[in-house]
């Protein structure tokens, strides 16, 4: 397993359940390119006895001949035709059965929604399978998808035969900016910290994607070629990204569009009038299928109500595609290096780098020294009238010993410098969040950037503490 990067975990999780005197079933789900095979299939490798791969978009009766080949490849005979699921986990049963008898074995049904299609059987196949046998053998069983919220719903939650049968669940998140940073590394890619941002903010810590990288060019060279060139591996991913996860992606698509234009969120019925989406149930399923993928964040207000929920859309990749490469398919290379020194790029850079801000939260506790404080991560938001200025704050850190951290965010290439206007700035927030809220507690402004602050008479007056690149590559 020396070519897994981080992950502990995980590794933790899948290593108990081999060590277990009891069988387990093991639920593996992740956004799409994430990893999720290529962490079993290193954790499981020694103790594989069978492993099957569902294929999107074909017929039961080839799904089942797919599984018949693969079965008679592992156990070296001839199987029967299958005419159905509950004749494969038979047959399935009778290859196993003298394996156990040695040492525990792992079985791997990868892509299990392809496999579960409609009318299928498939799961009440393997419900059985688990329920009359697997469960009372020294056998793991691991499921996987990238239809996150199809597993949770249909496997996790399921009524009928899988009722509660899922022992362990791991949810596979892309790397961290200290795992991309250890990644890249492991294979000879030495980058600064700021260029390996540059890189996360176009496409995540999605190892399928940061393998594209390539040594001995830049940043802005990488992602012109892997994001704009012809054959590179970004430029259409995502036309193939939402098909694969939703078998309706209508709706998914619509809304991630929508909320591509909003940089500080959305709520439910912005989301619905804006996108054109159902304003029934369909809309609030196709949110939380997208925020159980990864796709979007859901951020409560400070000490507001549930539905006062604003969604954001999270995803690095879905976000530069839609700013920068659905329009610029046909120019090719060099479309990068030129539009990376336009506005339009100063202002996606800096929702980017927030996106990045947020789901770092534990670095940014650590950097505060607040990690053993209980706190809560919220946004705020006060619509402006004819006599009062309205106020949006991306970031508060609402914490246990009476403090909150009204934070700020700014992506630069240099060290900051705080000017007049923008201390008067943070000086109103302050002012207005305090005024707003009604809050008895010390409100703290904290500072966000990249390469840290310049000090004048304006930081030291305004700032309470400063963040660095540094400290969100910090390992948590």
């Amino acid at each position: 397993m020396e070519n897994l990067i981080g992950r502990t975990e995980e590794i933790k999780i899948l290593k108990e359940a081999l060590n277990s005197k009891e069988a387990e079933m093991v639920a593996v789900v992740g956004r799409r390119r994430v990893g999720k095979t290529f962490l079993i299939n290193e954790v499981y490798e020694k103790q594989m006895a069978f492993k099957v791969v569902g294929v999107q978009n074909i017929p039961i009766s080839l799904q089942i001949a797919n599984f018949k080949d693969t079965l008679e490849e592992y156990s070296n005979t001839t199987i029967p035709k299958l005419s159905n699921w509950f004749e494969a986990f038979s047959q399935l049963r009778k290859y196993l059965a003298p394996l156990l008898e040695k040492e525990k074995q792992v079985i791997f049904i990868d892509e299990i929604p392809w496999l579960a299609t409609h009318k299928s059987d498939f799961l009440s196949a393997l419900g059985y399978f688990w329920n009359s046998w697997a469960s009372q053998q020294n056998l793991v069983v691991v499921i996987c998808g990238s239809a996150t919220s199809w597993i949770i719903q249909k496997v996790v939650y399921d009524t009928g035969g899988l009722h509660n049968r899922i022992t362990k669940y791991i949810h596979l998140a892309p790397f961290t900016l200290a795992e991309t940073e250890a990644y890249l590394k492991s294979r000879y890619l030495n980058f600064t910290r700021y260029q390996i941002v540059e890189l996360y903010m176009a496409m995540g810590g999605i190892p399928h994607y940061l393998k594209e990288i390539k040594k001995g060019k830049s940043a802005i060279q990488n992602i012109d070629d892997i994001c704009f060139s012809k054959t590179g591996l970004l430029r259409n991913e995502f036309s193939k990204l939402y098909p694969a996860l939703f078998r309706h992606p209508e709706n998914h698509i619509a809304i991630v569009k929508t909320l591509a234009t909003k940089r500080q969120g959305m709520t439910r019925a912005e989301i619905i009038d804006s996108a054109q989406t159902p304003k029934g149930g369909a809309t609030t399923k196709t949110l939380r299928e997208l925020e159980e993928s990864g796709f979007i964040t859901v951020y409560h207000p400070f000490e507001k109500k549930k539905k006062s929920k604003l969604y954001r859309l999270t995803d690095e990749y879905s976000l530069f595609y839609l700013h920068f490469i659905v329009d610029k398919t046909n120019e090719g290379s060099g479309t990068w290096q030129y539009l990376s020194q336009t506005q339009n790029y100063k202002s996606w850079s800096g929702y980017a780098f927030e996106s990045i801000c947020l789901k770092h939260i534990l670095a940014i506790k650590k950097a505060l020294n607040i990690l053993g404080v209980y706190s809560k991560s919220a946004s705020f938001y006060k619509k402006g009238t004819k006599k009062q200025k309205g106020l949006q704050i991306d970031l508060l850190i609402d914490r246990n010993d009476k403090v909150i951290n009204l934070v700020e965010v700014k992506f630069y290439n240099k060290e900051f410098s705080l000017s007049k206007d923008y201390a008067e700035e943070l000086q109103r927030k302050k002012w207005a969040f305090q005024e707003f809220s009604k809050t008895n507690k010390l409100i703290m402004t904290t500072l966000i950037t990249t390469f840290g602050i310049k000090q004048n008479a304006q930081s030291l007056a305004t700032l309470d503490q400063v963040i660095t690149l540094d400290d969100l590559f910090v390992k948590t």
